[in-house]
């Protein structure tokens, strides 16, 4: 039997390794052995296919085959500089968010973006190139355009007139190309002269052109141009870039990212700029909506301020990755670090070694002893979400509840601990004291796929209490409760509160008839602006106050259009 303290990640990662070992297994046999219910194992099998891990089969599962390339010729050129491509493409995938319209060109480089879109949802890709094409088609979320005309006789895309014409018709968001050679004098050229027709449309049909070039490639001319540097609105590299070459690129106005394993380094700023600071931030994870808002955030302000240079790394809701990273920022020679992960017990040793090298440190929403903490007012966001959800109670079941559940991440430390403490403060102050018989408390972790886990056993273990009340830590964790409740056909039972009020949770509460009574505000795409500032204060070496917080608003499907009728849907 296998030890049932295991996280849904390693429970997840074994079922990966038993379907290794085997060619198939059954739900029964493996809720057996990792001792969970039946109905945990169908929720892991279920996040297992949608990551593309595995395929569901009646009454159990078997392990999905990564996708092969077809032809052999590309095969050999996608093994080329294979780590490179690999990082530039995952640092390069982060630019695509769900229901985007973006077009990919027929190289390896971008090729290599694909298992980094196949976690995105609702893409629309246009593509000549036919592996491709094959591989994002395996995911039936996305819709794939297959440009049409000539198919080359190596089998390897499509090019000519046809292709162009249907070019014409289409508003793409982001363009994904790379090339055989890039100079800053003659731009993104080619050796194929048939290549450039085609990839000169692509570039006029998308508001944004994305290279992808491995450091093998600069400083070469080929053939045919087919793009200047006017045209290019963001480079994608690799640690290899020669020196000489990034200087050139400084005196340009491209954005250039150069991408490591687990940290990207955008070069936004002259060296020899006056007060030019390094900044390294750590960020929680790059596959949350929170995270990636605050990320994108601050990039854009580094950006704007044109004396920041930001090295992005990713921490991966994992207290060893942020360790490691810690590391690698160490030897980066910065001026100040932002960091923001998980782990309180973690933080404290990540803390120390920033300490001793004499970096001051930033730390945001999450406390580490010795930085200057930045972001939410735990208690109070918590609070007001408490007390909404009370009224929601008082006004829709009467005030009477049958279990409030409180999903929170032990990881945490005080975090959860004010954060889930207001909330409960706050149901309390409008429902009256409640017997701690009706509470129920679950480690929810940080994730949606963590919190659908726990609340599909803690549902199937309560079938006849039908009014449940729910806090939790953040949106994907209040968002896995409901996905939980849906999976069951019980969303009519629960009632839900989230924190922090990201792109995902405004989407559910604008969603009619939506359980998720609504969500604090945090404000993260205001993160990067408020950080900056901060930091400069803090380097300037003016006083700061210990803790800056952000203010809080409670958004719910009355007021989510004021405060944010950006995002309205169409």
């Amino acid at each position: 039997m296998m030890n049932s303290s295991l996280t849904t990640h390693e429970r997840r990662q074994r079922i990966v390794d038993l379907l290794r070992q085997q060619s198939g297994i059954k739900a029964t046999e493996l809720a057996k052995l990792l001792e969970v219910s039946e109905g945990t194992i169908r929720n892991d099998l279920r996040t297992l296919q949608k990551k593309g891990q595995l395929k569901r089969v009646r009454g159990g599962a078997v392990l999905q085959e990564d996708y092969q390339i077809r032809n052999p010729e590309f095969a050999a050129r996608a093994r080329i500089n294979a780590v490179a491509k690999q990082r530039i493409a995952r640092w390069a995938a982060d630019l695509v968010e769900d229901g985007d319209a973006i077009l990919l060109d027929a190289s390896t480089t971008v090729f290599h973006m694909v298992p980094w879109l196949q976690q995105r949802r609702n893409l629309t890709i246009v593509t000549n190139c036919i592996e491709t094409g094959l591989a994002l088609s395996q995911n039936s979320d996305h819709t794939v355009i297959l440009i049409g005309g000539v198919l080359r006789a190596d089998g390897l895309s499509v090019v000519g007139h046809l292709g162009e014409r249907t070019l014409d018709e289409l508003n793409i968001k982001t363009a994904f190309v790379s090339c055989s050679g890039f100079s800053v004098e003659a731009g993104l050229t080619e050796v194929d002269i048939q290549d450039t027709p085609v990839k000169r449309k692509m570039l006029q049909s998308a508001k944004e052109v994305v290279a992808l070039i491995d450091s093998g490639k600069f400083g070469r001319v080929d053939l045919t141009p087919f793009a200047g540097v006017s045209q290019i609105s963001h480079i994608f590299t690799d640690t290899d870039i020669a020196p000489e070459f990034v200087e050139q690129l400084r005196s340009t106005s491209i954005p250039l990212s150069i991408c490591s394993e687990n940290t990207m380094s955008p070069v936004t700023a002259p060296r020899d700029a006056t007060n030019h600071y390094r900044i390294g931030f750590a960020n929680l994870c790059d596959q949350m909506p929170f995270a990636i808002d605050v990320r994108r955030g601050l990039e854009q302000v580094a950006r704007q301020a044109n004396n920041v240079e930001l090295i992005v790394s990713d921490n991966q809701l994992n207290g060893e990755v942020a360790l490691k990273v810690a590391d690698r920022l160490l030897t980066k020679d910065l001026d100040l670090i932002i960091e923001f992960q998980v782990d309180h017990d973690m933080g404290t040793i990540i803390m120390d070694k920033f300490r001793q090298a004499h970096i001051p440190v930033i730390a945001v929403d999450i406390p580490m002893v010795g930085a200057t903490f930045f972001g939410a007012d735990n208690y109070r966001a918590g609070y007001l979400a408490g007390r909404a959800l009370g009224e929601w109670i008082k006004d829709r079941w009467h005030g009477q509840f049958d279990r409030l559940i409180m999903l929170k991440e032990s990881r945490a430390g005080t975090l959860t601990h004010a954060r889930m403490h207001g909330q409960l403060m706050g149901v309390q102050e409008i429902v009256g004291q409640m017997p701690e018989r009706k509470i129920i408390r679950l480690d929810g972790g940080v994730t949606l796929e963590n919190s659908e886990a726990q609340m599909l056993d803690l549902l199937e273990s309560l079938p006849d209490l039908h009014r449940l009340a729910v806090i939790s830590l953040n949106d994907d964790v209040a968002l896995g409760a409901l996905a939980a409740a849906r999976s069951l056909g019980r969303e009519e039972d629960l009632a839900v509160v989230g924190q922090g009020a990201d792109r995902k949770g405004r989407q559910e509460i604008r969603r009619p008839g939506s359980r998720m009574v609504g969500s604090t505000a945090y404000w993260p795409e205001r993160y990067g602006e408020m950080l900056l500032e901060l930091t400069y204060k803090i380097l300037g070496r003016e006083v700061v106050p210990p803790a800056v917080h952000v203010d809080h608003i409670f958004i719910n499907a009355q007021n989510v259009d004021d405060f944010y009728p950006d995002d309205q849907p169409d």
